[in-house]
């Protein structure tokens, strides 16, 4: 065999070991590794400018400039050769129906069926403080006088960008999860709805909101830490109704501070480890590109210029020249970024100002059933911790979310172990019939119906994180006569709404107003996201605290009762509220007798959630596929 020959077979088998080298270094990596995970973040901050904001309602709140800007955060969990899932988590409002349908159009062409509308769920924090008219119904583009352009693209642009960071970024890591207590960051701003549950339900609780913050930890096998996702409910309000600059409140807050703490400590580390590597190895200095020096000439010279010392800056070290540091930088240039989310769960009735409810007339505490102020219910407002200061109160309670979920991410020790899955439906929500048991003696069971959407008079009252205008209050279960004859100018609801929606008084039959288009949806997704022992609970709406409660607690109790001890009392069952669509509250049978503001939208009562909730958790069970309305 000549020479070139000899040359050619010997390049092949070292090329043929290097792959089987590499194929093993893969297989072992996936064997230390539960799952493939990725991670990604991008811009959704949209117009800065003459676009009215979404959440408070208020015509006047026109976005003048930027707070800070907004991002989607995105993690993909897939199973080595199985199934996958993508959670991603948006500083608005709340999700868009329509935002999720363009987002999934996007994908499908990048790649095919890999990901769909059974594995994607995108998840608003739920600030007040974004641009608004990125949603398709009436009722939530009214003061943002109909659908804005950019709002739109700048959302749905952010979104896929981020899934396709996470998509690329997929590498073998590991999860852990932890859960822990965080007080002070919220409060419950319709107490006297919640009084209303049954006490030996209250009995079980130590709080009447949720303080339990839930915090997944990302570990790349390569690079260590990479990210954490949480969820704990608190409102976006910490930021009033009258500010006009774009922020993520608290939560887009908090997200800030862990990255850029992340950022801050990884820094260090690296430098204690170049400091490290050098005393270890003193006489390896890197060379420079440039061969133009000797190596004894290069590092006298460079030793000469470490000893010099900056004008007003710090002092250089020996030991941690300009090269290791370039050198360094290179080494960790593929290094994923950091990425943070804090997420939002069932924060229907929960307010960031915890400070409580007060006049602003007088100073004294807001009438406690109706939130009023001699009987006005526009003069009473709750306050943040840095009252009168919004910017100092979504510091803090953002600040206060970020100390627990460092906290947490810690200690977090729990691996997820066990299978990635998915189930998810569409419903007709405004037709169900679901059989319950009654409340009255002898707790028989009926047969119940739901029916159209409507709003109540308590919407208008607003809340005390952003009260309303004119005469309204909450708590009303009856109704103005003038503004009923306002109502019946749009449209008049029939006597089977009207018995329907009792007690609450219809302010306006959304449900049934389709000119020039629906106004509020009817048909909603349901959906469930599985990582090992941990349960996503993905909903279209605000769950009170104790909707919330009551729906985990059921999904949880199937999934450890219908299976074959694949799910135990170990189970973590999450609520990522405003995900995938917007429906507004969900509140409980008793909650909604009250009519505070949260029955204002209450689509369905709880218990449909609950029966189609579980017929949900029951395919994920068995396997079995959903079949839609």
């Amino acid at each position: 065999m000549d020479s070139p020959s000899k040359q050619w077979v010997t390049r092949r088998l070292s090329l043929c070991l290097f792959f089987v080298f590499l194929s093993q270094c893969c297989r072992i990596a996936s064997a230390n590794s539960t799952y493939l995970i990725g991670l990604g973040s991008y811009d959704i901050t949209g117009p800065a400018a003459d676009v009215n904001m979404m959440g408070y309602a208020n015509a006047e709140q026109t976005v003048s400039g930027v707070h800070f800007r907004l991002r989607a955060r995105t993690f993909i969990v897939a199973e080595p050769d199985g199934k996958r899932i993508v959670f991603v988590n948006i500083d608005a409002c709340m999700a868009s129906q329509l935002v999720t349908l363009k987002v999934l159009e996007r994908l499908k062409s990048r790649y095919g069926d890999l990901y769909n509308e059974q594995n994607v769920a995108i998840s608003g924090i739920h600030t007040h403080a974004g641009p608004g008219g990125y949603l398709q119904y009436v009722v939530y583009i009214i003061t943002s006088l109909g659908f804005v352009r950019q709002s739109f693209d700048a959302i749905v642009d952010g979104i896929e960008k981020s899934i396709v960071q996470a998509h690329e970024g997929l590498r073998p890591g590991n999860i852990f999860v932890n859960m822990g207590e965080l007080l002070e960051a919220s409060i419950n701003r319709s107490p006297s709805a919640y009084l209303n549950n049954p006490p030996e339900e209250r009995s079980r609780y130590k709080y009447d909101v949720d303080k339990d913050m839930t915090l997944l930890k990302f570990v790349d096998l390569e690079w260590g830490s990479v990210g954490s996702f949480n969820w704990f409910a608190t409102h976006g309000t910490s930021m009033s109704r009258t500010n006009s600059l774009i922020s993520g409140d608290n939560k887009g807050a908090a997200a800030r501070f862990m990255e850029d703490w992340f950022e801050q400590i990884d820094t260090l580390e690296m430098s204690k480890r170049m400091h490290s590597e050098y005393r270890n190895q003193p006489n390896s200095i890197p060379r420079r590109v440039s061969s133009m020096l000797p190596d004894q000439q290069e590092d006298e010279l460079m030793k000469l210029a470490s000893v010099f010392q900056s004008l007003g800056g710090m002092t250089s070290d020996s030991s941690f020249s300009v090269t290791k540091r370039v050198r360094s930088s290179f080494k960790s240039s593929n290094r994923p970024s950091f990425v943070a989310a804090f997420c939002q769960s069932n924060c229907g009735d929960v307010s960031p100002n915890v400070l409580g409810t007060f006049c602003i007339d007088t100073g004294l505490p807001c009438d406690f059933n109706h939130s009023t102020c001699n009987g006005k219910n526009e003069l009473c407002y709750g306050r943040g911790p840095g009252y009168p200061d919004e910017f100092n109160s979504t510091y803090s309670i953002g600040h206060r979310q970020f100390k627990k979920a460092v906290e947490l991410f810690h200690s977090a020790s729990e691996q997820l172990k066990g299978k990635v899955d998915f189930r998810h439906t569409y419903l007709d929500f405004s037709n169900l019939e679901v059989t319950v048991t009654s409340n009255h003696v002898g707790a028989n069971q009926e047969t119940v119906k739901t029916c159209p959407a409507a709003m109540g008079f308590a919407f208008a009252a607003g809340t005390t994180d952003g009260p309303g205008a004119f005469d309204f209050k909450q708590g009303d279960d009856q109704g103005n006569p003038f503004w009923k004859l306002v109502r019946d100018v749009l449209k008049t609801p029939s006597k089977e709404q009207i018995s329907c929606q009792h007690p609450k008084p219809i302010l306006l039959d959304t449900g049934e107003m389709t000119q020039p288009y629906a106004w509020a949806p009817s048909i909603l997704p349901i959906q469930i996201l599985r990582i090992g022992q941990l349960v996503i609970l993905s909903v279209p709406g605000e769950f009170t605290t104790m909707a919330g409660r009551r729906l985990r607690n059921a999904v949880k109790a199937v999934l450890i009762n219908a299976g074959n001890g694949e799910f135990d009392e170990n189970t973590h069952v999450v609520l990522a509220g405003l995900t995938n669509t917007y429906s507004q509250y969900v509140t409980t049978f008793e909650e909604y007798q009250i009519q505070r503001y949260e029955v204002k939208f209450v689509f369905v009562a709880p218990d449909f959630y609950y029966h189609e909730g579980m017929n949900c958790t029951f395919a994920f069970r068995t396997g079995d596929e959903l079949d839609s309305w």
